[in-house]
């Protein structure tokens, strides 16, 4: 225990530099001291900062400390407060557990070189250490994307609709977790993707956009729904903009035989056990990665029963939230038996929906 503490605090000692992107303590042991705290390096009067975030109820603190000061702060919460910590440098995220017997658990996974070119910059090329500095997305909010204004999303002269902001964050949202993956998809021939339950279609655009028009990749992208009027739309745009390797399909997922070798799956709020029909498609596919936002999960809803818990599961929107997680879990405990490193993401922020967490697999 005493030596891994000592690791978390030479941890904190290593990442507060300029290379820090974004630091969270989270998993709170006294929600009235705090939530969560967040450090991010800032600049001032050309001197390196950071600023500390603390979120207590609806309360919000800010202070800034050297990088000496803050790291015993940091130190202090581990021990005292907090269960976890992620961290996210230029070159590596870094992940420290706190267990209830105070086991200490610590994870290092090194980034894509191309991550670290897409972190915000000033137009010097540099990192933007300023105080109140504006988040870089990777599709810009100033600069027109043509299937953006095509979808509503942003007027012809790039700016982004008041009332699709939400999405528009969605979609860059979305360009990182495909960002991250990028070395996992094959560089020798055309990279196939099928996007299982597309709907209207704004993160199928956005992907095909990302890789083709950005990243200079060859692929093939179909997406499939249910709502024959809505694909007709999708494909009506996609022949405008000249996205000659993207198509739409009417149909289900649970039937589809389309294809015999698929590189990535893509499942966006496919609602209830459609999801779980994407993984088996995608598992037997032997799909190089899988991302995946489940919505609706009610099977385990109805069948799930514990005496010791019917305190907690007789109000419903608890139990359907617990029933969630716990299918969510389960589907990524499977897709790691069934040979995928599995992560569990927030999506977006719990204040836009509650059904936002991510599954992403990549083939190991």
């Amino acid at each position: 225990m005493i030596d891994r503490m000592r690791e978390c605090e030479s941890i904190f000692r290593q990442v507060l530099n300029r290379e820090l992107l974004q630091m969270t303590l989270s998993n709170t042991r006294n929600v009235d001291r705090a939530v969560k705290v967040k450090v991010r390096p800032v600049l001032i009067q050309d001197k390196l900062l950071f600023q500390e975030t603390v979120y207590r109820g609806t309360q919000v603190f800010h202070a800034n400390y050297t990088d000496v000061e803050l790291a015993e702060k940091l130190d202090e919460y581990m021990v005292h407060l907090f269960r976890q910590a992620q961290i996210s440098c230029e070159t590596e995220d870094i992940s420290i557990l706190v267990g209830k017997k105070g086991t200490v658990t610590v994870k290092r996974k090194k980034k894509n070189v191309s991550r670290k070119q897409n972190c915000e910059a000033d137009t010097a090329g540099k990192r933007d250490f300023s105080h109140n500095r504006r988040k870089k997305y990777i599709l810009s909010g100033g600069d027109p994307v043509d299937f953006l204004v095509g979808l509503g999303v942003q007027t012809p002269d790039g700016r982004v609709t008041k009332a699709y902001y939400d999405k528009f964050r969605q979609i860059n949202r979305y360009l990182e977790f495909i960002e991250d993956i990028l070395d996992k998809l094959p560089t020798d021939r055309t990279i196939r993707i099928i996007d299982f339950g597309c709907g209207k279609s704004y993160l199928t655009f956005a992907m095909y956009y990302y890789l083709h028009q950005m990243q200079g990749r060859d692929i093939r992208v179909t997406g499939l729904d249910l709502k024959a009027d809505v694909i007709a739309h999708c494909n009506q745009l996609a022949e405008k903009l000249g996205y000659h390797q993207l198509d739409f399909e009417v149909g289900d997922i649970k039937s589809y035989t389309g294809e015999d070798k698929v590189d990535m799956v893509v499942s966006l709020h496919a609602c209830d056990k459609a999801t779980d029909y994407a993984l088996e498609k995608a598992v037997k596919w032997g799909a190089q990665v899988i991302l995946a936002v489940p919505c609706c999960q009610h099977e385990l809803n109805g069948q799930i029963q514990c005496k010791a818990l019917q305190p907690v599961l007789k109000y419903g929107v608890i139990k359907e939230r617990m029933a969630a997680l716990i299918t969510d879990a389960l589907r990524a405990d499977i897709l790691e038996q069934n040979g995928y490193d599995t992560q569990i993401l927030e999506f977006i922020d719990m204040e836009h929906t509650p059904k936002n967490l991510l599954i992403r697999a990549v083939k190991s």
